[in-house]
């Protein structure tokens, strides 16, 4: 079945994962994504854990569908041949800074002369109008600008970073549908354009949904800080023998939980029962959930939170994840034989479509597996390509298999 984006060719010159998990995203709803990498590779490749050299588990998360060329874009020769890349592509997503692609001749204006109708997504971590234009940006340094830290620390306690690259994945989303936003607009018109995505925009923008608050007013009627995500007890509950989430949310729900707890004191309580006292009073109801639930065994609890119609689930160890019932029926976590790297455990798109069902169709790609074919199909000879891999211009990194296979 093929994917939505089935016929749409994109040119990815990303690295780490605001970019690739973007550029994956599109690639599993059908593009046919090609992965311009330096001859020393996506810096994700080297990170730990690894197998072999050079596919980082990383790397296998967030590069999957895609094609891999190698091109060194200090050289005349690797130049050309990105522009030749360029000449056919609906859409080019570059997380290389704007200043240092137009110094190589590779930027917006350029691509623009070889391919008018082109989508040129620019990834940036800030706004280039701004005076934070030429800031590096990385996941952590977003996370604190952002106001994504001082979040975590609630009302009192000091910033705390997130245990995930969340700022990077969040920002990759925004890229997503920027760029199916602008490649709607082409095909409605047949007009292409630049299209800026800076993570610290974006992520202003996500963290300020329900934060803004008090601050939504002028003047302000209060703080900034969404009430129930800032209170100390909105956590996972610690049982006897493990840790459950729960979540009363509206009036029957909490008088339910309070109901199965045996607190007929608090059922009929008006912090309880006044959605608005609850708001104002949502941190010290956290805190009487937590002492409940404290005493109970967690599967026992859990079973009996399901049966009182109270929102609930287990809060699961990362490494759990893949034996969860319920994404091994729905066959979210998939293994597959890959070349180099031997049995490996992706996990495939969440969504589902009736016609064109996005999917897992190439494996994650080895450093330079795709340079010939990619190169051969825009027009360069045979001549030209051995030239070129002699230059050291691009590599051919097929794994000794395919290679065979395909000679």
């Amino acid at each position: 079945m093929p994917g939505p984006l089935s016929g749409i060719k994109i040119l990815d010159l990303t690295t780490v994962a605001y970019g690739p998990y973007a550029t994956q995203i599109l690639a599993d709803y059908g593009a046919d994504v090609i992965k311009v990498e330096s001859p020393e590779g996506d810096i994700t490749r080297a990170l730990a854990p690894t197998k072999n050299p050079g596919m980082g588990g990383f790397f296998l998360m967030s590069n999957r569908n895609k094609r891999c060329i190698v091109l060194d874009l200090k050289n005349e020769e690797g130049k050309k041949a990105y522009l030749k890349i360029a000449e056919n592509v609906d859409a080019i997503v570059c997380s290389v800074r704007p200043a240092a692609m137009a110094r190589l001749g590779l930027g917006y204006e350029d691509c623009r002369k070889v391919n008018p109708e082109v989508v040129y997504m620019e990834l940036v971590g800030f706004g280039q109008a701004g005076p934070y234009a030429k800031r590096p940006a990385y996941d952590d340094i977003i996370q604190g600008m952002s106001g994504m830290a001082a979040m975590q620390g609630g009302r009192e306690g000091p910033p705390r970073f997130v245990n995930s690259s969340i700022c990077d994945k969040i920002g990759s989303q925004f890229v997503v549908h920027a760029t199916l936003a602008a490649l709607f607009h082409k095909q409605r018109t047949g007009e292409g354009q630049l299209v800026e995505v800076p993570m610290l925009e974006s992520l202003v923008g996500f963290n300020m949904v329900e934060h803004q608050a008090g601050q939504t007013w002028e003047p302000a009627l209060g703080g900034a800080g969404y009430e129930r995500s800032m209170v100390e007890y909105r956590r996972p509950y610690a049982t006897r023998d493990g840790y459950v989430c729960v979540l009363p949310y509206n009036t029957k729900q909490w008088r339910a939980f309070f109901e199965l707890m045996e607190r007929p004191d608090l059922v009929e309580d008006p912090k309880v029962n006044d959605a608005k006292l609850r708001s104002e009073h949502i941190g010290d109801l956290y805190a009487i959930v937590a002492e409940c639930v404290e005493d109970w065994q967690t599967e026992e609890l859990l079973q009996a939170l399901d049966a009182a119609d109270v929102p609930n689930g287990p809060a699961t160890p990362l490494g759990e994840l893949a034996d969860d019932p319920h994404l091994d029926e729905v066959a979210l976590f998939r293994m597959f034989d890959h070349p180099t790297e031997g049995r490996i455990r992706l996990v495939g798109p969440g969504s589902t479509f009736s016609r064109t069902q996005p999917d897992i169709r190439d494996l994650p790609a080895a450093l330079g597996e795709h340079s010939v074919e990619v190169l051969r199909e825009v027009g360069f000879d045979e001549d030209r390509v051995a030239s070129m891999l002699d230059a050291g211009v691009t590599m051919d990194g097929r794994p000794k298999a395919i290679k065979s296979a395909a000679e």
